[in-house]
C-alpha cells in the first residue's frame, strides 16, 4: 500500500474506517461464487474482506486496483 498515490491511500482508509463503525448489508457485498468474501469500492481500488461474526472481526484480505485484485484470491 506504501506504492499509492496518497490520495487513494486516504479514501480506502477512510473506507476501512467506515466498514468498521458501520458494516454494509453482507447481502449487498457479497463476491460471487464459492467463497466467504465481501467486497467494497473505494474508487478504483476494491478492499476484500470477511466477516467472522463468531468473533466480531472484520478481517481485510486484500486491497488493490480493480483491473487485478481479484486475481489469485483463494
Amino acid at each position: 500500500m506504501k506504492r499509492l498515490a496518497k490520495k487513494a491511500l486516504r479514501r480506502i482508509r477512510k473506507k476501512i474506517d467506515d466498514l468498521a463503525k458501520n458494516l454494509p448489508d453482507p447481502a449487498t457485498t457479497k463476491m460471487k461464487g464459492n467463497n466467504t468474501f465481501h467486497k467494497i469500492r473505494a474508487g478504483d481500488y476494491r478492499i476484500v474482506y470477511e466477516i467472522h461474526e463468531d468473533r466480531l472481526v472484520i478481517l481485510v484480505v486484500k486491497v488493490g486496483h480493480r483491473k487485478d485484485v481479484y486475481k489469485r484470491l483463494l
